[in-house]
């Protein structure tokens, strides 16, 4: 009994309050930086919110809900549905242009993943590379490409899809296009991985019991590459969600999408309680979504936990 206590007292003794120290001292700056840089901004930003908007546009007492009145197109004009069709937009556009990015990520890092060893990290640079150029510069890339008279433009009114002496640019198509392109890496690198861990096994026993090719990928490959697509689709989806340059360059402000909102509120409008409600609202529509994928990982991965 007293060799018990003892080896207590020596586990709880100097040594062990070294050890804590040192732990705390080694995660302290990252608490720190989270704290102070993330979770009392998001304090702050969720108080305006609910706060009045003042003469010049800067938030001040009385607390009041009229920001989301005004989110919801209630002004003193009476009702609008403009803000509502940027969130459905925003919704929207990010789900299609996230299932194209999955569409062309899963068969381009399926492919890199069967070259030989000395080949795949040329590839994968080539899919990373354009993405190290300043975001503004490849949407004013896609404005020239996608711009009247420009080839592609000129193929797309040749197909009727678009009149003579109009462009692809500015429109839904070229915002969603701009999405798919800059956030095509960040599906094949995770996707990329998950290949590179593939049980070929697996998938050669699925072949040897003559399962057609869509129940060969059903239950074979997708089950082993799911996290890496849940992993892609978070990295896609929540930055898609909140994007302004792409929407203010390719969309013309035509296709306003949330970040755009925000930006204005804060800017122009100088409203900066109905701004903190727009973001709020798209923080609060990216944990929902995160919710939704965290589900539907689960049911396509046979109820086995995918972590996000």
């Amino acid at each position: 009994m007293s060799s018990l206590l003892a080896k207590r007292k020596s586990a709880s003794g100097p040594g062990h309050w070294g050890q804590t120290t040192h732990l705390l001292g080694t995660i302290a700056p990252g608490i720190l930086w989270i704290v102070f840089f993330l979770v009392l901004p998001s304090f702050y930003l969720m108080s305006i919110a609910f706060m009045s908007n003042g003469p010049y546009g800067l938030p001040e007492l009385p607390l009041t809900l009229q920001s989301f009145r005004e989110l919801a197109g209630f002004g003193f004009l009476g009702w609008s549905p403009g803000n509502l069709y940027t969130l459905a937009r925003s919704v929207w556009q990010t789900l299609i242009a996230t299932v194209l990015v999955i569409l062309i990520a899963y068969p381009l890092a399926y492919y890199i993943s069967t070259q030989p060893a000395s080949r795949r990290p040329l590839m994968l640079l080539i899919v990373v590379v354009p993405s190290w150029t300043n975001q503004v510069i490849r949407a004013f890339g896609w404005m020239n490409i996608m711009s009247p008279d420009a080839p592609l433009s000129d193929l797309a009114a040749s197909a009727g899809l678009i009149s003579s002496e109009m462009g692809l640019f500015p429109s839904n198509f070229a915002v969603v296009l701009g999405l798919v392109y800059n956030f095509l890496p960040f599906m094949v690198l995770p996707l990329y991985a998950s290949f590179e861990r593939l049980d070929g096994e697996i998938v050669q026993a699925a072949h040897d019991l003559y399962a057609r090719p869509i129940n060969v990928f059903r239950h074979s490959i997708l089950p082993q590459t799911l996290p890496g697509l849940m992993a892609g689709t978070v990295l896609v989806s929540i930055p898609a969600f909140g994007m302004y340059v792409i929407p203010e360059l390719l969309g013309g402000g035509k296709s306003m999408m949330v970040g755009n909102l925000v930006a204005s509120q804060f800017a122009e409008a100088s409203n900066w309680p109905l701004g903190a409600a727009a973001a709020l609202i798209m923080i609060l529509a990216t944990l929902g979504g995160l919710m939704v994928l965290r589900r539907l990982g689960q049911r396509l991965g046979g109820g086995k936990e995918v972590v996000l």
